[in-house]
């Protein structure tokens, strides 16, 4: 069984599973400073995908001055290439749905064909964010 649940940071028990994914893919896995990868946590809205009881899969969106910024999509290594990031994505998507604001992300250079395929089109060039390459995307 899979569900996903929309989670405020005030939730510190639900909030401590997206920040383990997080660290663990992030921090980890890429090698980011942990003080890049935690801020803005208070005023985003925090999605979990769990399976069979298990956290697998994180993200979150939080309001900026240039729209919706979708943004910390993370999938358990041994979970990737399963369509759980897509679930996400698409939860967070329709939840957003409603509001006219433009919605953007930054992709990490290897998933922008990933974000193609919901809609999300590539604006400019390149550039390094946390010593990791990515691309500007905004959902059309």
């Amino acid at each position: 069984m899979i569900g996903i649940k929309k989670i405020l940071f005030t939730d510190k028990n639900e909030i401590q599973k997206c920040f383990k994914i997080r660290k663990t893919v992030f921090v980890e896995e890429q090698n980011c400073d942990p003080k890049d990868e935690y801020e803005f946590e208070e005023e985003s809205i925090h999605y979990l995908l769990i399976k069979k009881n298990i956290p697998i899969a994180t993200a979150r969106y939080r309001k900026t001055k240039n729209g919706i910024k979708m943004e910390r999509f993370a999938v358990l290594k041994a979970e990737r290439g399963k369509g759980y990031g897509l679930k996400i994505l698409q939860q967070m998507i329709l939840d957003l749905s409603c509001l006219k604001a433009i919605k953007y992300l930054h992709a990490q250079e290897q998933v922008v064909e990933f974000y193609e395929k919901v809609g999300f089109k590539k604006i400019g060039e390149k550039f390094d964010e946390v010593g990791i390459m990515h691309y500007k995307m905004i959902l059309e």
